[in-house]
């Protein structure tokens, strides 16, 4: 065979080094060094360091009325010059020289792949672990007891299970191509930014240089919003044309109405339950605006105002349960003394209400659900089944490619984690079943669901940075199957959904991993060790601050200005009362208020057929593929707890971002827009500490009406003749 020309192989060796995805081609490089030590001392320090401070600090201001959660990318930034310290101080002597055991303290400049598993070690402490929510609801909030070592248990195993689910689905989420995860590719830009040389263009600035002014900046203007100007954080100004018109708040408050005209000029506000809306590919913003749209200045105003399921006799926009009347719902009244539900009792006092806004946003959550079912389906079914006979004989990338130099982890490791963790379930739910309440079969079906659900979910987190979540379904199916049991309904919903959420946090790290050049084994240590510490850390600091603050989470005894109320963990509770204790029959079947919610279902399945048969009819209109109804449906899945101005405040970003940017300016967006995301979220995370530990953990204030926050206090009242909350006019 003739040799090609030189030329033209070397064009084709550009066209193999190509990556479909235009935004992983512009940020990810294509070059590896497999001698660059990665498994050093410095890693081990620093990487074991910043979990467990991270995890101590995260766990401890979980509790707060004003949570702060500490991302890894405030670690990601920390550790470059210690590290860099480190390789400077510390010696090179090699030991035990010439010997199997050879190994040395220092073997060279602090490079970036140490950097990066520093930064998965931390990522295990970045968030809070959710099984808290149930030691909390148990202990604080059901006031029962609960022994340190099964609350151990169960923290352990909801973190751990995830392990098993990530190694099954790791070939299809991992490796290809398509499966890019946007929200890995702004890490990768920081890591860039903060280790490549690079020359600063005319005129213009270096990443790093870039980095620094956006973390100074966002570190210097935090103070306003964070301290001085609490009401930047939502800047209703429409609430200023009518201060006692209930209408005229309810439309304009960005936190307890719709938010028309609201914005966040504070970067927790914007990124704080959607991500960066830098991160964010434009076409899943565009379906995240459009189911915004649809579901709060559509859906929430016609049910509002036509009184569906007597909507104004509560807030146009709450979390909370209640009675017909409006007044707050009284659930210590309907449980008995073996911790169920006294029926006698729930039909003396009377069915429980929600406001309508909180049940529709349910149904989306139905129609979310079978949604992502037909639509991966239809849209990616082929694909999926062809990865899962032969995913390996798809044309591997440059990062596929160049990861082939290092040994992959081997499945039987995922597989013993998982059935280990499998045993200890069993175990922890049996053996202590009168508090746990969750049987063998309970479990067998979480686990069913879990594995079902993750490779799908997967597809839609990998390509849109969206994740539609499991909770709904399965505290629907647990709740209809083993009624009046509010800790077997948290738990099944912990291993049914929180072990698929953690198996994608994995495959994520991994697909960070993989851009990254990193061992896949030592990506696999760093992942189950920081888990393992970060489990015991969390567990520890939650069960001191449980015995040590009094009344901790007890708004009825706590006063106002409490910072110990726990708004995460109520709203947890509140849905264990939904769902575990009164139950899907008493609320959504034939027995409850909102039955007809269930026809959801059904729309959200025949949704995506839609968009599929446009496509296929139209098929010169590309558009219309972008269509992602679970992305759309599920796009105020975070609503409450996140309000209209976190929305859109987040739409304004990602729009100027994912579309005038990046199609006008794309070498500006390449090049400065990820960065621009890490600096922001840095420079925030550095000033909301030190504002708590120097001002506010002292409960220095400042008392005036910039710092009161939103402005609208009418927007949460009832409209309904005859229905009175405090603090609201009368209406007859």
């Amino acid at each position: 065979m003739a040799e090609l020309p030189v030329n033209m192989a070397a064009a084709n060796e550009a066209d193999e080094d190509l990556c479909p995805i235009k935004e992983v081609d512009m940020t990810v490089p294509k070059t590896d060094d497999p001698t660059t030590p990665v498994v050093t001392f410095r890693m081990w320090f620093l990487g074991i360091t910043s979990c467990v401070l991270l995890s101590f600090v995260n766990q401890f201001f979980w509790y707060r009325t004003e949570p702060l959660t500490i991302s890894s990318t405030a670690v990601q930034i920390a550790v470059v010059p210690i590290g860099h310290l480190m390789a400077k101080t510390i010696t090179k002597r090699v030991f035990f020289e010439g010997t199997r055991w050879e190994f040395t303290l220092n073997p060279g400049p602090f490079n970036i792949k140490e950097h990066v598993l520093i930064t998965i070690f931390a990522n295990a402490g970045a968030g809070s672990v959710y099984a808290t929510h149930i030691l909390s609801a148990v202990k604080l909030y059901y006031k029962r007891p609960l022994s340190f070592f099964p609350a151990l248990l169960i923290m352990a195993t909801t973190q751990m299970l995830g392990f098993g689910w990530a190694g099954i689905f790791r070939k299809q989420l991992v490796e290809p191509a398509e499966m890019w995860w946007p929200g890995s590719l702004v890490q990768v830009s920081l890591f860039r930014a903060l280790h490549e040389k690079e020359t600063r263009p005319k005129g213009g600035t270096t990443r790093i240089q870039f980095f620094l002014i956006a973390l100074v900046f966002s570190f210097a203007y935090y103070i306003f919003p964070g301290y001085l100007f609490q009401m930047l954080s939502s800047f209703s100004w429409i609430c200023w044309l009518a201060p006692k018109s209930i209408l005229v708040q309810q439309l304009g408050s960005g936190m307890r109405g719709l938010g028309i005209g609201a914005l966040g000029f504070d970067w927790t506000t914007i990124s704080s339950y959607l991500g960066s809306p830098l991160a964010s590919p434009w076409f899943a913003t565009a379906n995240v605006a459009a189911g915004f749209v649809l579901v709060m200045y559509l859906m929430t105003p016609l049910t509002y105002w036509f009184n569906v399921y007597n909507a104004k006799n509560f807030p146009i926009f709450s979390s909370g349960l209640f009675t017909l009347n409006g007044t707050k719902y009284n659930t210590e009244g309907v449980i008995n003394s073996h911790f169920e539900l006294d029926k006698a009792a729930y039909n003396q006092y009377g069915q429980l209400h929600l406001s309508t806004f909180f049940a529709m946003t349910y149904g989306l959550g139905f129609a979310g659900l079978t949604a992502t079912l037909v639509h991966v389906f239809l849209f990616h079914g082929r694909e999926m089944c062809n990865r899962s006979r032969e995913a390996l004989k798809h044309k591997p990338d440059v990062h596929t490619r160049l990861m082939k130099s290092y040994k992959q982890v081997p499945m039987w490791w995922f597989h013993v984690v998982l059935v280990a963790n499998m045993v200890l379930i069993f175990f922890t739910c049996q053996y202590y079943l009168e508090t746990f309440q969750l049987t063998w079969w309970g479990i067998l079906l979480a686990f069913a669901i879990a594995l079902g659900f993750t490779l799908p979910i997967g597809i839609i987190s990998a390509t849109t940075n969206q994740q539609p979540g499991l909770n709904i379904i399965t505290e629907y199916v647990i709740g209809y199957l083993y009624p009046g049991r509010p800790v077997a309904n948290m738990l099944f919903k912990v291993y049914g959904y929180i072990s698929m959420s953690q198996a994608l946090s994995f495959v994520y790290d991994f697909k960070l991993g993989h851009y990254m050049k990193i061992p896949p084994r030592a990506m696999f240590m760093a992942q189950m060790l920081g888990t393992f510490i970060s489990i015991i850390i969390y567990t520890i600091t939650a069960w001191w601050l449980m015995d040590t603050i009094q009344n901790l989470c007890d708004i009825s005894v706590l006063p106002d200005n409490s910072p110990w109320q726990c708004p995460m963990d109520r709203v947890f509770y509140d849905a264990s009362v939904i769902w575990g204790l009164i139950a899907p029959l008493r609320i959504f079947g034939s027995l409850g208020v909102y039955p007809n919610v269930n026809w959801f279902f059904l729309g959200g399945a025949i949704a995506p057929v839609l968009v599929w048969l446009a496509h296929k009819a139209f098929p010169k209109h590309k558009w219309i593929s972008h269509i992602n109804m679970p992305v759309l449906l599920g796009a105020t899945a975070m609503m409450p707890p996140a309000s209209s101005v976190n929305y859109t405040s987040w739409l304004i970003l990602a729009f100027l971002s994912g579309y005038v940017v990046y199609r006008r300016w794309p070498h500006l967006w390449e090049r400065y827009n990820y960065v621009l995301s890490g600096g922001l979220d840095s420079g925030t995370a550095f000033i909301a500490i030190l504002l708590f530990l120097a001002i506010q953990s002292k409960d220095i204030n400042i008392d005036w009406w910039g710092n009161n926050t939103d402005g609208c206090p009418l927007a949460a009242c009832p409209t309904a003749p005859g229905i009175s909350a405090k603090g609201c006019p009368a209406i007859f």
